[in-house]
């Protein structure tokens, strides 16, 4: 099995799509292997994931990006090396733990001087870039930390992305939960209605894709 995250598919269908589609970096292979060992191993995106990002990124044209929820580094290592030698991610977590093995990859890689690491809440982070570095400074951004926040994260991200550029969400379906209307699980409630308010959301056009844990596509409108 290459990812765990294939419960939408069977392990065979998984196996041929990572066969015939991922290019994987020796790094990223790495990163995937070691942090299948921890605990919170599902938190990591799927390599199919990966690839994806790869080609949104080569059709943005993307240079600046923004990453919420770092984990141990598999999706911004991939960005960062999808980006161009100039490119920059500020990459926001709450966890020195996990990032600190972030580090080590992105050493590894040679793109650590790409990646611009906040320590700290997320919308604190978020509300700072809004001053700092002002509206439609990002290309892309990934969102994939506490589902509860996400559209507190989603509202102070959009403001940051340019005009025809893109937010991806991951884990929008919460493994088959969100189906559940009569769910208590705060964060299946927050995903429920996050997927609704997208849906008839004037300023973005969207697509929820049924891969890995459910993937949102929000593209700003000019």
């Amino acid at each position: 099995m290459v990812s765990g995250r294939s419960y939408l598919v069977n392990a065979e269908i998984n196996r041929y799509v990572y066969d015939v589609s991922v290019q994987e970096h020796p790094v990223l292979v790495k990163c995937r292997e070691e942090t299948q060992s921890l605990p919170n191993a599902v938190m990591q995106i799927s390599p199919e994931q990966g690839q994806l990002f790869r080609v949104l990124l080569a059709m943005l044209g993307a240079k600046k990006t923004l990453e919420v929820g770092v984990f141990t580094g598999y999706s911004s290592t991939v960005t960062a090396l999808a980006l161009p030698p100039d490119g920059k991610i500020v990459a926001c977590d709450v966890s020195d733990e996990y990032t600190s093995r972030a580090k080590r990859y992105w050493k590894e890689a040679g793109i650590a001087h790409k990646i611009d690491l906040r320590l700290g809440p997320a919308a604190e982070t978020l509300q700072r870039l809004n001053q700092e570095d002002g509206q439609s400074s990002f290309d892309f951004a990934f969102i994939d930390a506490d589902k509860s926040n996400y559209d507190t994260y989603y509202e102070l991200t959009l403001p940051l992305i340019r005009p025809e550029g893109l937010i991806v969400f991951d884990n929008m379906l919460r493994r088959g939960n969100v189906l559940d209307a009569h769910s208590t699980d705060p964060d299946v409630r927050a995903l429920r209605a996050l997927n609704e308010k997208l849906g008839s959301d004037s300023r973005v056009l969207i697509s929820l894709l049924a891969i890995a844990d459910g993937v949102t596509l929000a593209w700003k409108k000019p």
